[in-house]
C-alpha cells in the first residue's frame, strides 16, 4: 500500500473511532513516514518550525486579550451601547446581539468565544423579554460567527501564515463583508422577530441617556478603534496590536470597570493555554502532514484533476465551496484551512483566483460549518447558554445560515467587494 493511501485510511480510522484531530493527523503522517525513505527526524524538526511561526504570537495574544475582555465586563458595556440604539424596535434585542458581536469581534477574533460573551448576556435577556429560547439562540449563535471574519480573526492570522499572504491585508479584506454580512443579519434578526410579534425592549428616553451611558462605557468602546487603528495606521504588526490588546483590556479591566481581578486574570490564563495550546498543537501536527501531501504531491494531482473538469475560476470556487461545507460539518474551522490549504493553494494560483480574496472566501464558508450540524460549535454553546435542545437551536439559526450561503454566491460574482479596500489602503 502506497504513503499517500495510508495516510487517508488511518487519518479517517482515526476520526471514525473519535481521536482528536491532532491525533489523528499526527499517527496518519508517522505511518506514512515509516513506509518511506524519509527520516523520522523530520517529525521533529516541523513540530519545532510551528514554534518558531512568529504571526502565531498574535493568535494567542488575541485570544487572552478576549478573554480579559469578557471578564472585565466590556462585553456587557458594548451591549448596553447597542441596545441604547436599536433596542426599542421589533427585534431590537437580536439586533443589538448582532450589533454587540461585530463590536466584541473586532477585539478578540474568536467566533465561538464571541457566541461565550454575547450569548451569556444576551440569550437570558431575550428569554426575560418575551422572546422565545429558539430566536434567542439562533441570533447568538450566528452573531458569534462574525468573530471569524471581522478582523482581527484567528482564522485569517492562520491562513496567512499557510499561504504566506499578508495578514494586514486579509484583516482589512475582512471590513467590507464583515459588516454587510452584519447589516444582512441585523435585517434578518428584524424579520423574523417581526413574523413571531416580538416587540421593542428598550426602555425610557435613549436621547437623554446616551451621553452618560457613552461617557462610562467610552473606553470599552475605544477597543476596536485602539486594536485595529493600530494596524492600519502602520504603528502595530498584528503581534504587537495584540499585546496592545492585553495591555488595553487589563487597564479598563482592572481600573475602570474595576471587575477585573488576580482570580479573573488567572481564569483568562487557563482559557488562553487551553485554547492557544490547542491551535499550535493541530498547527504542528498539520504541517507535517502538509509536507507529506506535498511530497506525495497530493496537491498537484488535484489541481490536475479539477483543471481537467473545468478552468473556470467561478465553478472551482463553487466545488471548493461544497467540499469546505462538507467538510465543516465533522471538522473544526482550524483544522480545515491547515489540512486544505496547502492543497487548494496551486489550484487557486493556477486559475488566477486571489489568495487574500479566496482566504476570505474560505473564513465566511467556515462560517456556514460554526452552524452545522452535527459539529456545530456555536450551536453547542447556544445550547448550553440556552438550556433548549441542539435541534432548537439548528432550526433557529437556519434562516441565518441559508442568507450566509447566499451572500458567499454573491461574493463569488462580485469579488471586489473584498478586494477593493485592501487596494485602497495600500495594504495589497
Amino acid at each position: 500500500m502506497s504513503a499517500d493511501t495510508t495516510l487517508w485510511i488511518i487519518m479517517a480510522a482515526c476520526l471514525v473511532i473519535g481521536c482528536p484531530i491532532f491525533v489523528s493527523l499526527g499517527v496518519a503522517s508517522t505511518v506514512a513516514l515509516l513506509l518511506t525513505n524519509i527520516p523520522m527526524r523530520i517529525v521533529a524538526l516541523d513540530m519545532l518550525k510551528v514554534m518558531d511561526m512568529f504571526p502565531l504570537l498574535a493568535v494567542v495574544g488575541f485570544i487572552f486579550a478576549g478573554a480579559l475582555m469578557e471578564k472585565g465586563g466590556m462585553a456587557r458595556q458594548i451591549v448596553d451601547i447597542a441596545s441604547l440604539f436599536v433596542g426599542r424596535i421589533r427585534g431590537g434585542l437580536g439586533i443589538t446581539t448582532i450589533l454587540g458581536c461585530l463590536f466584541f469581534a473586532a477585539m478578540i477574533g474568536s467566533g465561538p468565544g464571541t457566541v461565550a460573551a454575547m450569548g451569556s448576556i444576551m440569550i437570558p435577556t431575550m428569554v426575560r423579554r418575551g422572546y422565545s429560547p429558539e430566536y434567542a439562540a439562533g441570533v447568538c449563535a450566528t452573531g458569534g460567527t462574525l468573530g471569524i471574519l471581522i478582523p482581527p480573526s484567528n482564522p485569517m492570522i492562520i491562513y496567512g501564515i499557510i499561504a504566506s499572504t499578508s495578514i494586514s491585508a486579509l484583516f482589512t479584506a475582512g471590513f467590507v463583508p464583515g459588516f454587510l454580512l452584519g447589516l444582512l443579519m441585523m435585517g434578518m434578526a428584524y424579520l423574523l422577530a417581526r413574523r413571531s410579534g416580538f416587540t421593542g425592549a428598550a426602555e425610557g428616553d435613549a436621547e437623554a441617556r446616551f451621553w452618560p451611558l457613552f461617557r462610562r462605557n467610552f473606553f470599552s468602546l475605544m477597543a476596536p478603534v485602539i486594536i485595529l487603528g493600530s494596524i492600519y495606521a502602520g504603528i502595530c504588526t498584528p503581534v504587537e496590536a495584540s499585546v496592545v490588546a492585553v495591555f488595553y483590556a487589563l487597564f479598563v479591566g482592572a481600573c475602570i470597570t474595576r471587575e477585573l481581578r488576580i482570580p479573573q486574570i488567572w481564569d483568562a490564563i487557563k482559557l488562553t493555554n487551553v485554547s492557544a495550546g490547542t491551535i499550535i498543537i493541530v498547527l504542528g501536527v498539520s504541517t507535517l502532514f502538509g509536507r507529506i501531501l506535498t511530497m506525495q504531491r497530493i496537491p498537484h494531482q488535484l489541481a490536475a484533476a479539477m483543471m481537467n473538469l473545468t478552468d473556470n475560476p467561478f465553478v472551482i470556487l463553487l466545488l471548493i465551496g461544497l467540499l469546505l461545507l462538507f467538510l465543516g460539518m465533522f471538522m473544526e474551522t482550524l483544522a480545515t484551512i491547515v489540512i486544505l490549504a496547502p492543497i487548494f493553494l496551486p489550484l487557486i494560483t493556477r486559475v488566477g483566483i486571489d489568495p487574500v480574496f479566496f482566504g476570505i472566501f474560505w473564513v465566511i464558508t467556515n462560517e456556514v460549518a460554526l452552524l452545522s450540524p452535527p459539529l456545530g460549535v456555536n450551536l453547542f454553546i447556544a445550547q448550553n447558554l440556552s438550556g433548549i435542545s441542539f435541534e432548537r437551536v439548528a432550526r433557529g439559526a437556519l434562516p441565518y445560515m441559508l442568507l450566509i450561503i447566499s451572500f458567499i454566491l454573491v461574493l463569488i460574482l462580485v469579488p471586489d467587494l473584498v478586494l477593493w479596500l485592501p487596494r485602497l489602503t495600500g495594504q495589497y
